[in-house]
């Protein structure tokens, strides 16, 4: 890559995290660094490059999207990372998510079903030296027993609902459950006006457990978004 290039990039992510993340209300400073550092046109096709810092999702094959910045900027600031904890991603993707959380985070253990996708993602954030993201092939829905317990969870999957059942095998200290269903190219903000919604696909259902007997984990403790 040319100087020129990676200085456009660069310049991009800045412009980014201004126009998309701080005006619409992104403050903490960890999240907004990790997005001025992760190259996010990595994670998407060449010839989708030039978009790629654009206000929108991303098709990355296989029926999947690499999420608006702003929807992963949302949902990473609300797991309140402080650097030392160990966080269970539950829908890989193009591995997008991965590399900010890897940014947050101690340890990230993400885990896809498609395995075309989880091939890609796991060559890019190798390529890209973050080692400590771990990429597991698999179908996410019960969680991942092998890394277990975890500080915090996210489902960038498809999940229409929020499991009330407390017997989740992938429970951590403190989970954080973010749903929604899965909508092709059309995320719940930046959409254009008159775009088709595709039917949702089925989703996914992880089992989570209170932090103590008092709390239930429903729709109200929830963000509720669609990808």
């Amino acid at each position: 890559m040319t100087k020129e290039r990676h200085k456009r990039y660069e310049e991009l992510r800045e412009w980014m995290v201004a126009t998309q993340l701080k005006r619409r209300g992104i403050r903490n400073e960890r999240v907004l660094e990790a997005f001025r550092k992760v190259e996010r046109h990595e994670f998407v096709d060449s010839s989708d490059r030039s978009a790629s810092y654009g206000d929108r999702p991303i098709h990355i094959g296989n029926g999947q999207t690499i999420s608006q910045p702003y929807m992963v900027a949302l949902m990473t600031e609300k797991l309140q990372l402080e650097g030392d904890e160990k966080v269970l991603e539950i829908g890989t993707g193009s591995g997008y998510q991965a590399a900010i959380l890897g940014e947050l985070a101690r340890e990230v253990v993400t885990v896809e079903r498609i395995e075309v996708l989880h091939e890609r993602a796991c060559a890019r954030l190798k390529k890209l030296g973050y080692d400590n993201v771990n990429c597991v092939l698999g179908d996410g829905t019960e969680g991942y027993r092998d890394f277990a317990p975890y500080d915090r969870i996210i489902v960038t999957a498809g999940a229409p609902d929020v499991a009330r059942s407390s017997r989740g095998p992938a429970c951590g200290r403190r989970d954080d459950m973010h749903s929604g269903r899965r909508q092709g190219d059309a995320a719940s903000h930046g959409r254009k006006k008159g775009q088709r919604r595709t039917q949702p696909q089925a989703g996914y259902r992880l089992c989570l457990r209170p932090t103590n007997r008092q709390e239930r984990l429903g729709r109200r403790n929830a963000l509720r978004v669609s990808f």
